[in-house]
């Protein structure tokens, strides 16, 4: 979001250097990038986390940076767990408010309460308050450290106990105390038989409270910090001699009473906070195996996935769960090629494809979010992080050039850096994920077939992704893809930003590409990369990637042609009498085939086809006394030895032969390392030529990405969506049943949905509406179950817990309503 009207800097600038942090009551999250010499600074970060504990806050404070001492707070937006409904998925504007000690307390105390009559050296029987302070959890952490210590005071209007104090506990703010303080309540003159307090004494008693104060110990001369306090009336030990407890901790009465809260600004803010309940397996599977089956589905806009997409007020509500439940059960690549290839059907310029906020658009997104976070680390992350060490000044606005800067230095700089990220990328093709190069065939299959005429449109509808959507955001935002934990400062910023831009239009294969830029200092940049080169490696690039091991031979894809070269192999013994010699050969490798023949442009020799590559790997020196070998190892335990001019160069050709065949289904697992001469395996000594490997394939690459999630947990996500947006679906029903009777001119309410065929819409609409309804009433059992076992003082639930008291209050009027 945004802040406005931050006060102004007690100095002769007036200008502040603002950054937002998003706290869990008060542990950092995360952190904006810092906007330099605003006092309105806009920010516009998504910030998306799973939230691992429980909290009472979400909190954000707004920090101005301060070079040579600590950054000073401005100002605090802290929203209530309970109140964090009211602002769900829309954009509200909060005053900033004052942080000092009260507005930072949090935690809970654990209390032990036990009023006791007690026998006199005199015999008089007086009445005592035993007061255990068991431990505390949660307690803020103050300048960096917690030595946390409890003061307890027994008040009444008449009088005030000493303050009893515990133990100081080092360093921890989940301090046990475990410690007993004893308070004189009645007056031995006051006993009476008959009850356990004087009647003229019960008023005051009534009056009288226990308060339990938490500090931390400090060495400042400013004395020990406020932590917390709690403050329990003693009417309630009328009722029981003994309580025990947990407290949520409160600020004092008179905390907070300090400047009106418009002096310090306001903040906008758009929260997303969901909270779901997960069943076991079996709820789900009915709900489950209607979204699973949404690629099979014809058209695939009556599926229930689709269908998700078609009602959520943004896509990325339905992508978000879908992508994930469909990486869990390997369903991705069918379901988003199902939903691409419609939308490319229904795309009528082929220079706007993929442009759009589509479903497809952002099931892609958020897929290669997951699928390519490993590869944006191994191709990214060095070369950033260097960015961010070495602060090589880059900026090529003249405007903007500081003093003491050169501008063709800068432009050399920033040209460089441009340089080796393009090679990286271009060059790592072999590590893109499969799951992502699938994904990237399918899309190029689908715009090649719709725009038959448009020879780039197979190059376009990948890099519009790769480019556009995944490399440029990375570079521009690093932080936001774990490849830096905070965001860059604004010098590292601003390069980063120079070299998103610069890397995005090389990757666009536009045609006049220094029109792409409003400055013109970009277009004069940019004529450093006017030459042919670039735009082959980026095609180079997009072919490697956007082939696949899953082809359908009718495919009107020609062949991709992936590297070329000349080596020497060894005979594979085709020949029965030949001799297994070594000769020279051109080998071509293409997402089809690999072959060899004599020279390059010669009719093939011998031609492998990518299925029947069952492993490639690297063969001992020891085999034929030769460096650089590797083998191709093929049904039938043929073996093609091959040596490779130099080390790196073997190293390209295994890889990416690994590569194109990682998709076979009858990949080995085992191999031999050395050959097979003399009547037995050098590796093993086996003597049977069919003998299985002895050594485990290394795999190369992985053939697909291994995720930690949770396949109901997803499902139950999409059924919250899918009951939050029941009105929509109720509407979307009434659209079908009016496009199915109705050939006229669409309602205005009903032409946002996408139907293609109403009957088969209609037929999976009412399946989602009756699984969603049963799980509906299972949610509500679930609750009526736990309001009857939830104790309220618990440690899951202390007093002072106004979420909880909200749920009391809830279920109460349900069973009031139900009665």
């Amino acid at each position: 979001g945004e802040a406005k009207n931050l006060p102004t800097y007690p100095g002769p600038n007036k200008m502040r250097d603002c950054y937002c942090t998003v706290n869990l009551d008060q542990e950092e999250v995360f952190r904006t990038k810092i906007v330099e010499k605003s006092l309105c600074p806009f920010y516009g970060e998504d910030f998306y986390c799973e939230i691992p504990r429980t909290f009472r806050h979400l909190s954000f404070y707004i920090f101005d940076r301060d070079v040579f001492r600590r950054d000073s707070i401005i100002g605090k937006v802290a929203i209530q767990k309970e109140d964090l409904q009211k602002y769900h998925n829309r954009d509200t504007w909060f005053q900033l408010q004052h942080v000092d000690a009260d507005s930072e307390v949090q935690g809970k105390v654990h209390l032990e309460l036990r009023l006791s009559e007690v026998i006199t050296d005199t015999g008089v029987v007086c009445h005592k308050l035993a007061t255990r302070v068991l431990e505390c959890q949660g307690l803020p952490i103050v300048n960096g450290q917690c030595d946390p210590y409890a003061t307890v005071t027994l008040a009444g209007p008449s009088r005030q106990s000493e303050a009893k104090k515990t133990k100081v506990k080092k360093k921890t703010n989940n301090p046990h105390f475990d410690e007993v303080f004893y308070f004189e309540v009645t007056r031995p003159s006051s006993y009476n038989k008959k009850s356990h307090f004087d009647i003229e004494d019960v008023d005051e008693v009534d009056k009288m409270e226990i308060r339990v104060d938490l500090w931390n110990a400090s060495n400042l001369k400013f004395g020990d910090e406020f932590l917390g306090e709690l403050r329990l009336p003693l009417k309630f030990l009328r009722q029981s001699s003994s309580y025990e407890a947990w407290y949520f901790l409160q600020p004092r009465d008179n905390g907070n009473k300090s400047l009106k809260p418009d002096d310090l600004g306001s903040l906008r803010l758009n929260v997303v906070y969901t909270e779901d309940h997960v069943f076991s397996s079996d709820y789900y599977s009915p709900l489950r195996d209607l979204l699973l089956k949404s690629a099979d589905v014809e058209p695939v806009s009556a599926s229930a996935a689709h269908i998700l997409g078609e009602v959520c007020r943004e896509k990325q509500e339905a992508a978000i769960p879908l992508v994930r439940l469909f990486l869990h059960y390997g369903r991705i690549v069918p379901f988003i090629s199902a939903i691409a290839n419609a939308e490319v059907k229904r795309t009528q310029d082929p220079n706007t494809i993929f442009r759009g906020n589509s479903l497809t658009s952002k099931c892609i997104d958020e897929t290669m979010k997951l699928a390519g976070m490993h590869y944006l680390q191994v191709t990214l992350k060095p070369i950033i992080d260097e960015i961010c060490q070495v602060h090589k000044p880059c900026e090529i606005d003249p405007v903007k050039l500081k003093d003491g800067e050169n501008l063709e230095n800068n432009r050399e700089n920033l040209r460089q850096y441009v340089d080796r990220i393009f090679t990286v990328i271009t060059k790592s093709g072999v590590s893109c994920p499969t799951v992502m190069c699938d994904i990237f065939f399918s899309l190029r299959e689908s715009a090649a077939k719709r725009f038959q005429g448009d020879l780039d449109v197979r190059y376009t509808a990948v890099s519009s992704f790769i480019f556009l959507r995944f490399f440029a955001p990375a570079i521009l935002s690093p932080n936001l893809f774990q490849l830096t934990p905070h965001h860059p400062d604004p010098q590292t910023s601003r390069t980063l930003t120079l070299i998103s831009k610069t890397i995005q239009t090389l990757g666009s294969l536009s045609k006049s590409k220094s029109a792409n830029f409003k400055e013109s200092y970009m277009a004069t940049f940019y004529d450093y990369f006017n030459e042919q080169k670039y735009a082959d490696a980026v095609k180079n690039f997009l072919d490697l990637i956007s082939s696949s091991g899953r082809r359908d031979h009718k495919s009107i894809e020609q062949p991709i042609l992936l590297k070329e070269g000349f080596m020497i192999k060894r005979a594979q013994g085709r020949k029965r009498f030949g001799m297994k010699n070594f000769k020279k050969r051109w080998f071509r490798l293409t997402n089809h085939e690999f072959t060899y023949q004599k020279s390059k442009g010669d009719h093939p020799l011998c031609s492998i086809p990518i299925e029947n590559i069952l492993a490639v790997e690297r063969l001992e020196e020891e085999s034929f006394k030769m460096k650089n070998m590797f083998q191709v190892i093929q049904p039938e335990r043929r073996v093609l030895y091959i040596q490779a001019n130099n080390c790196v160069e073997a190293k390209d050709w295994i890889d990416i032969l690994t590569k194109v065949s990682q998709c076979n289904k009858k990949r080995l697992t085992v191999y031999h390392p050395s050959a097979y001469l003399n009547g037995h395996w050098l590796c093993c000594k086996a003597t049977a030529d069919n003998t299985p490997g002895c050594t485990p394939c290394t795999g190369g690459l992985p053939a697909n990405i291994q995720l930690d999630i949770d396949g109901d947990r997803e499902t139950e996500r999409i059924y919250s969506l899918f009951n939050l947006y029941m009105p929509k679906l109720e509407k979307m029903q009434e659209a079908c049943g009016s496009k199915s009777v109705y050939d006229g001119p669409e309602e205005e309410e009903y032409s946002t949905f996408i139907i293609d065929d109403p009957k088969e819409t209609y037929k999976t609409l009412k399946l989602i509406i009756d699984g969603v309804g049963t799980l509906e009433q299972e949610h509500a059992q679930y609750k009526r179950d736990k309001f009857k076992k939830t104790k309220y003082g618990s440690q899951e639930h202390p007093i002072g817990d106004k979420s909880f008291q909200t749920y009391i209050r809830q279920q109460s009027e349900i069973s009031a309503h139900s009665i």
